[in-house]
């Protein structure tokens, strides 16, 4: 309903700020540090928005970038996850962070921010990972097209790493073996510099030993 709103920073509170807009005082919910890195008050500013309408609330959730607003979108998908997790993961990890860790399945990275646990974490993993791993496929080629700066090498990185471990564990399950136990050998195996045949070859060996 609202793609963002532009006016006068009015004040800037914990957890949200107020924009004067010909007259009207918007509240709007920010983590943060989105809150720090806006102007200064009575400077025209421009926040990206959210407009979350629930049976007992109606608010509105700013963003300093389309990428915090994808990704705060993306997180409310999530099922557990609510607006002022979402908000506090924002704070503590940048867009590009966040997509890396999910791509990765890094778990580690992910139960660093507060009021995700390991559960939470491999949830966040398992319901957004394909969903990123297409959107980044997606900006990649659009950014080949018109030029602009493409997605990190890092995060190039991680989608290849994906792919690779990805056709490893079907070609594995063709031959009998379940993903659990395949995912659980590869966790002792340094997948980055190994090609996909090598790597079904050690999963194969390990196994077999098991």
């Amino acid at each position: 309903m609202l793609a963002y709103i532009k006016g006068t920073l009015e004040m800037k509170m914990t957890g949200y700020i107020g924009i004067d807009v010909g007259g009207l005082g918007y509240k709007i919910f920010m983590s943060e540090t989105g809150i720090e890195r806006l102007g200064n008050i009575g400077e025209t500013i421009k926040v990206h928005t959210h407009y979350r309408v629930r049976e007992d609330d109606i608010s509105i959730y700013g963003f300093n970038t389309l990428e915090e607003l994808k990704m705060f979108e993306l997180l409310l998908g999530v099922s557990g996850v609510g607006a002022k997790t979402a908000l506090t993961m924002l704070s503590i990890c940048e867009p590009s962070e966040f997509a890396l860790a999910v791509i990765s399945e890094d778990v580690k990275t992910l139960t660093t921010i507060p009021g995700i646990g390991p559960k939470s974490a491999q949830r966040i993993i398992l319901e957004l990972k394909d969903k990123i791993k297409t959107e980044q496929q997606v900006e990649a080629i659009k950014n080949q097209i018109d030029g602009t700066t493409p997605i990190s090498i890092k995060m190039q990185k991680a989608m290849i790493h994906n792919e690779k471990q990805e056709e490893a564990i079907a070609a594995l399950q063709v031959l009998g073996y379940n993903k659990k136990e395949i995912n659980k050998v590869f966790e002792k195996i340094e997948i980055k510099e190994m090609t996909v045949e090598e790597l079904i070859k050690k999963g194969l060996n390990l196994l077999g030993n098991g």
